[in-house]
């Protein structure tokens, strides 16, 4: 076949140009009068017969079945489905019965989008459904959805390849539409964030994307040309640096739902551009900053299940406070039954060896420290839990600690084996700042990709002063993946990047 359609597919375009020539536009630019939903007709209905006697609704045929002069159909719009009775001369009341017997039982086909109008009852079968009094073609389907039956019955395909559904996930809401209800609740958690910061007067704001230098976290950049400006320009990886800025212009507390953007390796927790929330309150510190996560996060579990408690895999997760806390180095010692306080970077390369945790050459202290913890206790921490204080090595944006030498005073929280958020008391001491950017300049020079570049504007800004401040970094996909119970950050994100897809040629 020369045109590259499949059989289906021509059958789909005939039976478009025929709805052409019967003076059928497939396309209609009129508006379609929508005045209810499917599910709120099946949850308001039954307590009140003489409700939706005057239905307004439009959306996808799902499937259909036709008896001659009367048809049953289920239609599919945002909220769900519902059933449609439609009778050939209730929608063609004169002689002309060309929409019925034609049009309808000839030229429309499973996945075509109609509007109807009409009132609702109940079947002998005890099924809630619109009596049609008139159909309007709302658009015309040119491919088949993924189902074994096209014209009776339909009975969808197991539409479950993940590569496929990442590809077309407008297919995968149509055919799985539970898939749709993960991102309402994902709506539903980042209103509820961001209506908590509000009460709380912070101020939501915006930086730049494109940064000249890239700052705020250990990662890799991508890279970018500005022609007008001849410069190299970065996606950001975090927009720390830049809130900062704006506690030092003067704001008492700042916000951003960030899309960050870090060229590093893909699997189900790691997706090349992400979404985070970063706060910034001038006047706290990070032990302030825990209660605050606390209570938020319990909030969001609150207002999308009803309940604390939220099943995660195989594991009943309970968001209520308080959440336990350890520091870092008693942690590993938990799980290893190590002590690390105060060992060398030699010593340490050793200890993680012994442990059977991979190292390599361009791993400074706070790096080995990271590894041991990564593989030997994060993935055991199910419930939410904070680990504190981390070595100096570790953390170039962190104030020192108050009361222990060498270490920090950082927090992260890790909920079902993941870090969920990272927090610091936040270093404003732009001499010490100076340092520790320039030891992560020497950390580059033994090839750490990862390591801080030296900001020069930030330190500047850091030298007009910035007042004592708390900052919090919370992946919004990771906890929209723990709170929807969902296996993979790509289960999460609309359109997750994918390889280049294969086409097959000739």
């Amino acid at each position: 076949m020369t045109s590259g359609f499949t059989e289906q597919e021509t059958i789909r375009r005939n039976s478009l140009n025929e709805l052409i020539r019967l003076g059928i536009n497939p396309y209609p630019p009129d508006t379609f009068e929508v005045n209810v939903k499917a599910a709120e007709i099946k949850k308001y209905y039954p307590a009140d017969n003489s409700l939706y006697q005057q239905t307004s609704i439009a959306g996808r045929i799902m499937s259909r079945r036709i008896m001659g002069a009367a048809s049953f159909v289920e239609l599919q719009d945002e909220s769900g489905r519902i059933q449609l009775y439609v009778k050939r001369d209730d929608i063609c009341p004169g002689e002309d019965k060309t929409l019925y017997n034609t049009v309808f039982k000839k030229l429309l086909d499973i996945g075509d989008i109609i509007g109807i109008t009409g009132y609702v009852f109940v079947t002998q079968m005890g099924e809630i459904t619109i009596h049609a009094k008139s159909l309007t073609l709302l658009c015309k389907s040119l491919r088949p959805l993924p189902i074994v039956k096209e014209k009776e019955d339909a009975v969808f395909d197991a539409f479950t390849d993940p590569e496929q559904r990442y590809r077309q996930r407008y297919l995968d809401m149509i055919v799985n539409p539970e898939v749709r209800d993960v991102f309402i609740k994902r709506s539903i958690l980042v209103n509820s964030m961001r209506n908590y910061l509000n009460a709380k007067t912070y101020l939501e704001v915006e930086t730049p994307v494109l940064q000249p230098l890239y700052g705020g976290a250990a990662a890799r950049p991508f890279k970018t040309h500005h022609n007008a400006l001849d410069m190299v320009l970065y996606l950001r990886i975090a927009n720390e640096l830049y809130l900062k800025r704006l506690i030092v212009g003067g704001y008492d507390g700042v916000y951003e739902f960030s899309k960050d953007f870090r060229n590093e390796g893909m699997d189900r927790f790691h997706n090349p551009e992400f979404t985070q929330m970063e706060l910034y309150v001038a006047y706290k510190d990070y032990e302030w900053m825990m209660e605050l996560v606390e209570e938020m996060v319990e909030k969001i579990a609150l207002d999308l299940h009803g309940t604390t408690q939220v099943k995660v895999g195989e594991n009943l997760v309970d968001f209520k406070r308080p959440w336990k806390r350890f520091t870092m180095f008693e942690v590993i010692e938990h799980f290893t039954g190590i002590n690390i306080d105060g060992k060398p970077e030699e010593e340490l390369a050793g200890i993680a060896k012994e442990l059977n945790v991979p190292i390599d050459r361009t791993m400074a202290k706070g790096k080995i420290i990271d590894q041991i913890f990564g593989e030997k206790c994060e993935p055991f921490l199910i419930q939410p839990t904070f680990i504190t204080d981390y070595p100096v090595e570790m953390s170039p944006l962190a104030k020192k600690h108050r009361s222990k030498d060498g270490l920090v005073e950082r927090f992260e929280a890790i909920c079902n084996g993941k870090e969920l958020c990272n927090s610091f008391s936040e270093l404003n001491d732009p001499i010490d700042q100076r340092e520790r950017f320039e030891s992560q300049l020497e950390l580059g020079k033994r090839g750490d990709d990862e390591s801080m570049v030296l900001d020069e504007d930030f330190l500047r800004a850091l030298e007009f002063g910035m007042p004592p401040t708390a900052g919090l970094g919370i992946g919004i996909d990771r906890l929209t993946m723990i709170m929807t119970n969902s296996q993979s950050i790509q289960d999460v994100l609309f359109f997750p990047q994918m390889r280049p897809e294969k086409r097959i040629t000739g």
